[in-house]
Parts: structure tokens; sequence; C-alpha cells
């Protein structure tokens, strides 16, 4: 992915280019203990910096293809759940998350309409 700053070199404006580039939300608060009450994500690159035990987060509902990056620096690990009820992420059953482990990350890209495919970081 480009820089926003060489993307603006291109002739897009600042706002353009971060648009392209994807939004950072640093301060992510897991909440919830299901996909009904889990924190809302809200951007293409989220930090969890507090994870209350059996917390977690839902992916935000995404085109075919977006990409979602979770970085878990909380206390505890983090669920993370598809988008919808009816959605899976890798080989789970519909609707069900899966436990990011602290100081761990993963990468999600949306490959159909209803599914997730997630790569974890060591």
């Amino acid at each position: 992915m480009a820089l926003a700053q060489d993307i603006m070199k291109g002739g897009f404006s600042a706002g353009s280019a971060r648009a392209i580039g994807g939004q950072v939300h640093p301060t992510v608060s897991a909440a919830g203990t299901s996909i009904s009450d889990a924190t809302d994500l809200r951007a293409s690159v989220n930090v969890v910096t507090t994870a209350a035990a059996s917390s977690g987060v839902q992916l935000p509902n995404c085109e075919i293809g977006d990409e979602v990056d979770v970085l878990n620096l909380g206390a505890n690990a983090v669920t993370i759940y598809p988008d919808t009820s009816s959605n899976i992420i890798n080989a789970l059953s519909a609707g069900a998350g899966f436990s990011l482990a602290t100081n761990t990350a993963v990468k999600l890209r949306k490959y159909t309409t209803t599914r997730w495919i997630g790569y974890l970081s060591a």
C-alpha cells in the first residue's frame, strides 16, 4: 500500500489519500462476550488497548477484497467475530469468533459476501 504522502504527490487531497490508505484506530476497547455486544470495529487498522477477560470485537461490514487488521495489546485475549452472525471466518461455524492472543495481530480479508480469511502473526 502506498503512503498517503506518495498518493498526494499524484494530485489527491490529503483526505482522499488517507481514505485510500485506510484509517487507524489506535485505542480500541474490546467489550461484550458475544457477537451481539462486541465492540464494532470502524477502521482498517485497529489496535486493541483495553481487553477485559472474554471481551470481543466485531468486524465491520465490508466489500469483497477489503482488509481489516487487528492488533491486540490488551491484557487478555480478544475474541474477533465476523461482521454478521451468518458470516464465517476461516473454517469456523457461522457467527463464531476466534481468540486473538495478547501481543498478536491478524489481517482479515473478506473474499466472498459471507467469508473472511485471517492471517495470524507469530
